[in-house]
Parts: structure tokens; C-alpha cells; sequence
């Protein structure tokens, strides 16, 4: 019997079931999956946009605003760093928080269905910095991250999700207290954002295995072990026995890396270009191939053409300009070698900088390989990575040196006045990811009672974070490293 032959109340069920079939995907599609753009305000200059503004992270690596937002009140206690508790919420991290922002710089909110939260470029590469104690911090932005504690908050959400408050009753309650959401959305959280945010948080347990590991001294603020990051996290290679701690970089004026002239990046010179760092620093916040490829690459040549064009930040105290000009000399005699020639940007052999190679063991030619394959098969182009073992690490350039604190690739060395001294007489343990600046010795305040509280405690005899190597201008005398000092804030 056909349709048009059944009593009208059967063909009213019919078209009924019809209709509410249709509005329940249109809703579903509308809630759960439509993306729309963010507000005019992260665009409105590209500083704002390189802070704030989406590079598609949120579809595969976002955490739903709302779980986001009410993860400190619920778990306080597992925000930690050191083994201790840190009270602040996502704040006391490190994270660098504008006042009046709703999240922290390097933090992106977009809706595809419902509000996200993920990260960008930003979250690694914004500096804060005070004059004093009682300053309000200046962010500057393509700087170390020096205060943020990367590893804590991976760390963070995590453990959150082991524990068997992160269920529906319990932050739906907490949810419910902060916001009032409708029906739908509330139906939508208790029955599948919370269930799949908990799966897929999860599953990240087994990537990040490597920063549960005992033998593993914790990264600290301002550090990652980027190389393990791609190999667990890109190629899912199975976790070994390397470790590779490494200082966040500066990422202004990338343009002065000329690939084609043998200039090479990341710290051991493992990678071509700019173009492919971007990508694959990118690729690695998404978590997976992007959703959007044309999107995806419009948003990588967006970053290539502003910071290759973004100029070093000027030091913001007073110079002795008269102390710089002494200085300049000292440089070209003991430090334009490798830092004003044809070897910058250059790896240099090991055995020639003598600096810790726990950075380097975490690469290899079959990473390498692998990487550059997962990534071809997303259908990106790049030069890629150098398919190579690391022998050593890259000659810097030093514009904006007086900002890049702590020094060497593992930032095992807090000021450059301390790095003109011998290993043996650099500190051997000191505090990272406090941001008042020390003029005199340029670089962080590193010790003391606030930086101690503050900050996280790098002893130099842990894994990876040797302070030996790079011993060149250590016979100067204090006059004319002070000199030299006061040349290199000119940078």
C-alpha cells in the first residue's frame, strides 16, 4: 500500500517522524558542528591575531569552553608544578593573561557548534616581562615563552580526566553554577560533549607516557622536549630512552633564514625553512592532518609573511652607549665568529660548542623520514626536515638576544652574564619562568624568594639540562664583559 493510499493519521506520522528527523539533524549540525568565524576584534591587527586568533586547532585538539573553564574550580589541587600544588587556576602555569582577556595569549575560543578552546602559535611564543616586582607585565609577542609551564598543563588535563569526578553530574553542577545554558546545549553536554572529552583526553595518556616517566626530570617553565613531541605525537613512533629538553625560541625576523644560503632551524638544525617549521609547530598544536587544508595553509602563509617580517623587539631600559661602543669590538673579536658570519644559522659540530646532546640524541634520520612522509600524505607541501642525524647545533643569530633568557638550547644558563663565565662557575641550580628582568646581568631574576615561589628549579646535573659548553669570552676581564654586555642589549 502506498503512501498516498494509508489513512491521512498514518501519513501524518509519516511526514511527522519527516520533520522531526529534520529539525534533530539541523540541530545536531547547528550544535555540533557548524563553524563560525571569530569576532571581528582577533583579526583587527595582526598582533591581535597572531595572539588570539584560530589556526584550526580546535576541531581534533579543542576542549569544550565550558569543561575548560570549570577544570579549576573542580580540580584545584592537580594544578601543579615542582610536586606542589600552584593556586591561581590556568594563571598560575605562567600563561601570559592580558588584562581584560577573556583566556591567555596563545589561547583561541572559536564555535564549531559549541565554544572551543585550543591554542595557537602564540601559547609558545609570547614573552612577559616586568621592570619590577610591582610592574604590570608587557607581552612581547614571537618571544620565548619563558614562564609558561607547557608540560604542567598537559599534565593538567590529563589527570583531570583519570579522576572519577570528571563525570557529568559533577560538572554539569559546576557548569550550571557559572552559566545557564539551554536545553539543547545541556542535553548535548551531560550525554556526549563530556563523555567524548573525557575519551579523547584519554587517549592522549599514551602519547604523553614519556612526561610520566620517573627518570625524567620534569621540562619546567619556558621548556618542551619538541623532537619527542613529534615523534609521539606526529609519526606515533613507540616511546625510547631520549630526552631533549629545549628552551622555547624566538620566532621574529624569520626571514634572515636563508635555506638556500644553508641556513638551517630548530636548534640542531633539523629543519630546511621557516615555511616548514610553521607547518609542522602547527600540525602539532592540531593534533591531526587539518579539516580544512586550503584554510590550514592560508593560515601558515599568513604566519610566514608576519614573522618573517617581524622586526626584533628593542630593549626597553637604558643603554650606556658609550659602554656599547667598547663592547662592539669585544664582540667582533670573541663572538662574530659563529654569531656574525657565514657560519650563523649554521649547525656547528658538537665537539666544537660542547654543550649538552641530549637534544640531539632525540632525532634521527628515520624521524626524519617518517615525519616528512605523514606529512606529504596530508597533501602539504614543504622542504620539511633534513633527513639527517643531528651532528650539533645552530650558530644563533642574536637579534633580540637580550630578551631569549635562559641561554643555551636546554636554557641551562639564566644571563648572559652568566654564560661569560666558566661551566664550572655558572649556577648550578636556579629558578626559571620568573619575569622581572635583571638589567645588570641581562636576563630573568633567577633566584630569591619570589622567583622561587614563582618559578620552577632547574638543577644542571638533571637530565638534559647540563650547563657545560660555549665557554667562548670567559677569559675577559669584568670590565670588558660589561662591555660586552651593554653591546649585546644593542641587538
Amino acid at each position: 500500500m502506498s503512501i498516498g493510499t494509508r489513512k491521512p493519521w498514518v501519513r501524518a506520522i509519516v511526514i511527522l517522524v519527516g520533520v522531526l528527523a529534520v529539525l534533530a539533524a539541523l540541530i545536531g549540525y547547528d550544535r555540533g558542528f557548524r563553524e563560525q568565524p571569530q569576532p571581528d576584534w582577533v583579526s583587527a591587527t595582526p598582533e591581535t591575531r597572531f595572539k588570539y586568533g584560530s589556526i584550526g586547532a580546535e576541531h581534533d585538539a579543542g576542549v569544550p569552553y565550558w569543561i575548560f573553564y570549570v577544570l579549576p574550580r573542580i580540580f584545584p589541587e592537580k594544578l601543579r608544578q615542582d610536586g606542589r600544588i600552584v593556586p591561581g587556576g590556568y594563571a598560575a602555569l605562567g600563561v601570559p593573561w592580558e588584562l581584560g582577556q577573556e583566556l591567555p595569549i596563545g589561547f583561541t575560543k572559536k564555535i564549531i557548534g559549541f565554544p572551543r578552546v585550543a591554542n595557537n602559535c602564540a601559547v609558545c611564543h609570547t614573552t612577559s616581562i616586568r621592570a619590577t616586582a610591582d610592574a604590570n607585565p608587557s607581552f612581547i609577542v614571537a618571544g620565548p615563552a619563558h614562564t609558561t609551564n607547557v608540560e604542567a598543563f598537559f599534565r593538567y588535563l590529563i589527570d583531570c580526566a583519570k579522576d572519577p569526578r570528571f563525570n557529568a553530574d559533577i560538572l554539569m553542577a559546576e557548569i550550571n553554577r557559572v552559566t545557564d545554558l539551554d536545553v539543547i546545549d545541556r542535553l548535548l553536554y551531560r550525554f556526549f560533549i563530556i563523555p567524548i572529552t573525557k575519551k579523547r583526553l584519554l587517549e592522549r595518556e599514551a602519547q604523553f607516557a614519556w612526561i610520566y616517566r620517573p627518570d625524567f626530570p620534569e621540562w619546567g617553565r619556558g621548556r618542551d622536549d619538541a623532537m619527542n613531541l613529534t615523534k609521539y605525537f606526529m609519526i606515533r613512533a613507540p616511546m625510547d630512552d631520549t630526552f631533549g629538553p629545549t628552551d622555547m625560541p624566538s620566532v621574529w625576523n624569520l626571514a634572515k633564514y636563508r635555506w638556500d644560503q644553508g641556513h638551517r632551524m630548530n636548534y640542531a638544525g633539523d629543519s630546511h625553512d621557516a615555511w616548514s617549521v610553521i607547518m609542522d609547530s602547527a600540525l602539532g598544536l592540531l593534533g591531526a592532518a587539518p579539516v580544512n587544508r586550503d584554510e590550514f595553509v592560508a593560515q601558515v602563509k599568513w604566519l610566514h609573511g608576519y614573522l618573517g617580517r617581524l622586526p626584533p623587539p628593542t630593549y626597553p631600559f637604558p643603554i650606556d652607549r658609550a659602554q656599547a661602543a667598547a663592547g662592539k669590538p669585544l664582540f667582533v673579536a670573541h663572538c662574530a665568529r659563529c654569531h656574525d658570519s657565514e657560519l650563523t644559522g649554521r649547525p656547528l659540530p658538537l665537539a666544537e660548542v660542547g654543550t649538552d646532546r641530549g637534544r640531539i640524541d632525540s632525532w634521527n634520520m628515520a624521524a626524519a623520514i617518517k615525519a616528512n612522509q605523514v606529512v606529504k600524505e596530508m597533501g602539504l607541501d614543504r622542504r620539511g626536515l633534513v633527513e639527517a642525524d643531528p651532528e650539533g647545533y645552530v650558530a644563533a643569530f642574536l637579534d633580540g638576544i637580550w630578551l631569549k633568557a635562559p641561554y643555551l638550547h636546554n636554557g641551562s644558563v639564566p644571563t648572559l652574564r652568566d654564560l661569560l663565565e666558566p661551566a664550572a662557575r655558572r649556577p648550578q641550580v636556579f629558578w626559571r619562568g620568573y619575569d622581572v628582568y635583571d638589567q645588570k646581568k641581562v636576563g630573568f631574576v633567577s633566584d630569591g624568594e619570589a622567583a622561587q615561589r614563582v618559578g620552577t628549579r632547574l638543577d644542571t646535573r638533571s637530565r638534559g639540562g647540563g650547563n657545560q659548553g660555549h665557554e667562548f669570552g670567559t677569559q675577559l676581564s669584568a670590565g670588558e664583559k660589561e662591555a660586552l654586555l651593554e653591546y649585546l642589549k644593542t641587538l
